[in-house]
């Protein structure tokens, strides 16, 4: 945890004079360090169905911040880093258990053929890099972690434009994928279409990285099940080298077609770089064989960054051109972001919605996706936390909200509630006290599976 930052004097003192600190400090710590939580106004009422008699009441002037305070719930690191790690946890505890089993999913899929592969973007232009046991193309020996990293070697003859594209069109790309793929297995195992789904099924987690270039690429753990998915085995005939060798010609295979712009039809596909290894025992670090641990960090490492961590572009989207001239950006995240803009304001392009998602390079895909037997789902992990948190909070002043279909919800309580927005963030002394009141990363207390 970073160093706190000294009091806010003043308004520490103001809170305090209200006589409502202790309360405000429990408020505050069910945040888990959240810094930018949403701040409701209303009520909630419950009431039992058959007596009438009112179980309870919560009405958000009751409560010592005078608010009602909800999560962010943020992925971003660079936007709240307490709701990120929150979700990096989640979906580590989610691609874990579609590799070794787990939250509703049978420890059998460890024996499943399992890669994790790569699959980049193609190449736009020459940028400066670090190749392993040479100089970059420009001729310099760049250190690690140089800003030059990335940024073409020659801007004005970078293809910004199909970067760009390429970027709003990578989700659809990897639709067309995931349909030749279940083709392609299905072939190397000499049944049809309609016979591979009584024999098979295909289920897959992924996320998506930009690069220092600012195109994103998809880190994928892809598993090969029996036709229920992880419930049951797969075919005698699955192994890890057919479900490889598909995915290479899956690959080269999946091609979307693009706009017509100035008299050039564009065609998208991933690019040549593709990296496919089994999921086995080893160290990840060996780079030989990588262990269900290490890729299920690896993937829920990306899961809460975005185009800034890589590129040095935004977290935000842009409300108009004029912006960019007033903010932090390099050149080269200048420029995509521009090319954004000019491309979003063509009618032909409005589908793509590129000036909305400027700030993304253009991408504007989900940046987690899984199959639906791949493994649990986040809702299932947040509903088994909220659960944990509202019994720790049984006798607490501020319940959290319960919905009736919420896990544990007695159907013989009628909820009435009503809230309306009143705002985000903090005041200056509750960010010192949730900053004082946050523990240090694995101190929390609470099960790290919730």
């Amino acid at each position: 945890m970073t160093a706190i930052a000294p009091p806010p004097i003043a308004d520490l003192t103001a809170l305090a004079s209200l006589g409502t600190m202790p309360a405000l400090m429990r408020q505050l710590a069910r945040l888990g360090g959240c810094g930018r939580p949403i701040r409701l106004d209303g009520h909630r009422t419950e009431v039992h169905t058959r007596t009438g008699e009112v179980l309870h009441h919560l009405d958000s002037t009751d409560l010592a911040a005078g608010n009602l305070l909800v999560r962010c719930n943020n992925r971003r690191t660079t936007r709240c880093p307490a709701c990120a790690e929150t979700y990096r946890r989640d979906t580590y505890h989610l691609i874990t258990a579609g590799l070794t089993g787990g939250k509703g999913t049978p420890s059998t899929v460890a024996a499943h053929p399992r890669v994790f592969a790569t699959f980049t973007a193609p190449g736009f232009g020459a940028v400066h890099n670090r190749p392993s046991g040479g100089r970059c193309r420009c001729g310099a020996q760049h250190h690690d972690g140089a800003d030059e990293l990335g940024t073409p070697i020659n801007p004005d003859t970078y293809d910004y434009r199909s970067a760009v594209l390429w970027n709003a069109h990578a989700g659809k790309i990897w639709a067309r994928f995931s349909i030749y793929l279940r083709r392609e297995v299905a072939k190397r195992a000499g049944l049809s279409q309609r016979e591979f789904r009584q024999h098979a099924r295909i289920s897959f987690a992924k996320v998506a990285e930009y690069q220092k270039r600012g195109a994103v690429h998809f880190h994928a753990v892809i598993r090969l099940d029996g036709p229920e998915g992880g419930d049951t085995p797969p075919p005698a005939w699955a192994t890890p080298d057919l479900l490889t060798d598909a995915i290479r010609a899956a690959t080269t295979a999946a091609e979307i077609p693009g706009p017509v712009l100035d008299g050039t039809a564009y065609t998208f596909t991933f690019g040549k770089q593709l990296d496919i290894r089994t999921i086995r025992t080893a160290d990840f670090a060996a780079g030989s064989a990588l262990t269900e641990r290490a890729v299920a960090a690896y993937i829920a490492k990306y899961a809460t960054k975005g185009a800034e961590s890589a590129a040095g572009t935004l977290d935000r989207p842009v409300k108009l051109l004029a912006e960019l001239a007033h903010l932090d950006l390099s050149e080269h995240a200048r420029r995509l972001v521009r090319t954004c803009w000019l491309l979003g304001g063509l009618p032909e392009l409005e589908d793509l919605r590129l000036r909305a998602w400027a700030h993304m390079l253009g991408f504007r895909g989900h940046f987690s996706t899984k199959t639906r037997r791949y493994s649990t789902t986040l809702g299932a992990l947040r509903d088994a936390r909220a659960a944990w948190r509202r019994a720790q909070a049984t006798n607490a002043e501020q319940p959290l909200p319960v919905h009736d279909d919420a896990p544990g919800a007695e159907q013989t309580t009628l909820v009435l509630a009503h809230w309306t927005f009143a705002g985000v963030g903090l005041t200056p002394g509750e960010r010192w006290l949730t900053e004082a009141l946050t523990p240090a990363p694995g101190t929390e207390g609470e099960p790290t599976h919730a």
